[in-house]
Parts: structure tokens; C-alpha cells; sequence
């Protein structure tokens, strides 16, 4: 079973979405912006992607810059993700214990 933390709004999310569907994969849809991640949600999806805070991130964000995140530390780019899930990358997709970032959507493949 797959889970993908989903934006409708993003078409490399939905090229994504409908790449695990095409694949006939069982997928829960987590829609992150209508359903906050908690901090334990992005730590484990940290862990899960081996990647550290900063690589989560839409770094180009204007939130990203009003926050002056440029060089925060892990913790408080952790909390930005909470506060303001839209800083959060898109599309990530998790098997088990390990997760990959839908950019290219074709990166999911390597979870089936």
C-alpha cells in the first residue's frame, strides 16, 4: 500500500497520482494542504526520504523568504512545514519505511 501526500493543484502531484494508479497500485491520497502534517508526520517523512529538512522544501516559495528560512536550522525549517505545508516539496510517496519525492513522478516507480 502506497501513500501520497497529494496537492490536486500541482500537475506533477496528479502526473504522479495517476502514474500509481496506472500501475494498479493500492494508494491512500493524503491532501497535506487540507490535512496539516503534525512534526512527528515530517519527521518520519524526513527519515523516510533520508533527506534532511532543506530537501523537503519549495525553497522558491514567497513563504519561504518572508519566513527567512535561508539558514534556519533543521528544527525551525521542520516547524515551517507545519505552520505553512505549503512550503512542503510535492508530491512525496511512501512504502513502509521509505519514501521518494514525485519529482519526476517517474521516481515512484522504484517503490513498486
Amino acid at each position: 500500500m502506497l501513500t501520497i501526500y497529494h496537492n490536486p493543484r500541482c500537475s506533477k502531484s496528479r502526473q504522479t497520482l495517476a502514474l500509481i494508479e496506472e500501475n494498479n497500485q493500492d494508494v491512500t491520497v493524503v491532501e497535506y494542504l487540507k490535512t496539516p502534517l503534525t512534526n512527528d508526520d515530517i519527521k518520519g517523512l524526513l527519515q523516510a526520504l533520508s533527506v534532511s529538512p532543506i530537501n523537503m522544501m519549495r525553497t522558491k516559495e514567497a513563504e519561504f523568504k518572508e519566513q527567512n528560512l535561508q539558514n534556519a536550522d533543521d528544527e525551525t525549517l521542520i516547524n515551517a512545514m507545519v505552520s505553512t505545508p505549503k512550503l512542503i516539496e510535492r508530491p512525496i510517496v511512501v512504502k513502509n519505511n521509505k519514501a521518494v519525492i514525485g519529482r519526476p513522478p517517474e521516481n515512484v516507480l522504484t517503490l513498486f
